[in-house]
């Protein structure tokens, strides 16, 4: 079915997909658009050519990709940038790729390349998937006539051959002296315009994702009842409209509310964010940190496996945790959970014995 969408210069664009075939025109009234596109689905449908100054036929993966971004962003949802960034790198290794060649043994040969260079099964395995589905896309909702099941039988093979599996669950906590160590070495650089020292601490009070941290502005902000909102939480069943609140506590160390308020004095704007920095410094920063300090293995996502941790041992219930992290069930934030074995000791009163049962 064909797509009018109006545009900014209030003309209406007509978008018809049908068969392998993409063709799009541009017209001042939306009745004309609509008889143009009609017009059109008749005539791909009878095996004509279709007339437009845009029309060509889908024969690439690249292509293939693009059609799967357009129609998510149609219907209002469009992927999030991690998915955007992998479907990007599979465009540049396997673009050029003609949908005719694109089999089951071009994706063998692309999971083996991949995994001789240090890609982990966890990893490929996401790729295949996200292969799996432009190819399902085209084909359900294009109606083209795409070989879906040669992306499955890739899979066993490549499952077979141990090259894709489950991604590794990540156990890596950092212990107190290396956070001490990496928070005092980067409050030690003045110069460095990037409070990466205070960003960290957040990062631990809030179990928050990077981008979640330098997303959130002050009017997401509620002091008097210290929460805070973020907008478009990941969720894998919403891409936008995934609004949470979360409360702004101080139980893994560090008060989420008092840092926040140390932003004030550098960035009180109102409207603007209270992180105002690029992410990528901030793990930048962290990297450098780490690798002066000789702290190997160590990622600034495990800050939120870590603030994660430190919320359970503190005494929160899986739901009362839930509300921090944004996890929808326990399976989800077990994922981000390595819990310390002395921090029960914490928790677990010593048993009362009786004076009998002492004597005896």
């Amino acid at each position: 079915m064909a797509s009018i969408t109006k545009q900014a210069s209030g003309k209406w664009r007509a978008l018809v997909r049908r068969k392998g075939q993409v063709i799009s025109e541009t017209f001042i009234r939306w009745d004309s658009a609509r008889q143009w596109a009609t017009e059109m689905e008749a005539l791909i449908d009878s095996g004509q050519t279709p007339i437009g100054k845009r029309s060509r036929p889908v024969t690439t993966f690249a292509e293939l990709i693009d059609l799967h971004l357009q129609d998510m962003a149609a219907i209002g949802r469009a992927p999030g940038q991690t998915k955007v960034d992998q479907l990007n790198r599979l465009r540049r290794e396997l673009g050029s790729t003609r949908i005719t060649a694109l089999d089951r043994l071009k994706l063998i040969d692309y999971g083996r390349k991949r995994a001789a260079k240090g890609v982990s099964p966890g990893t490929l395995n996401g790729d295949i998937g996200a292969i799996k589905l432009v190819v399902s896309h085209a084909a359900a909702v294009q109606g083209m006539r795409v070989a879906v099941d040669q992306v499955d039988l890739a899979r066993i093979a490549l499952k077979r051959l141990g090259l894709v599996g489950k991604g590794a669950e990540r156990g890596r906590r950092p212990t107190e002296e290396e956070l001490t160590r990496i928070i005092s070495y980067l409050e030690a650089r003045p110069t460095m315009k990037l409070p990466a020292a205070r960003i960290v601490k957040f990062a631990l009070a809030t179990a928050m994702r990077l981008d979640e941290i330098f997303r959130v502005t002050w009017g997401d902000l509620s002091e008097k009842e210290k929460l805070l909102t973020i907008r478009d939480r990941k969720d894998p069943r919403l891409k936008k409209g995934n609004d949470q609140q979360i409360p702004l506590l101080s139980l893994t160390g560090f008060d989420a509310l008092a840092l926040i308020n140390e932003q004030r004095p550098e960035h009180p704007h109102p409207e603007g964010r209270i992180f105002p920095y690029w992410k990528r410094s901030a793990t930048a920063a962290f990297f450098r940190a780490c690798a002066k300090l000789s702290i190997e293995d160590l990622h600034f996502h495990d800050l939120r496996h870590e603030g994660t941790s430190r919320l359970f041992e503190a005494g929160l219930s899986i739901q009362q945790v839930a509300l921090v992290t944004g996890h929808k069930d326990w399976k989800m934030l077990q994922r981000y959970t390595h819990l310390k074995a002395s921090s029960l000791h914490l928790h677990v009163a010593p048993p009362r014995y009786s004076a009998t049962a002492q004597q005896a």
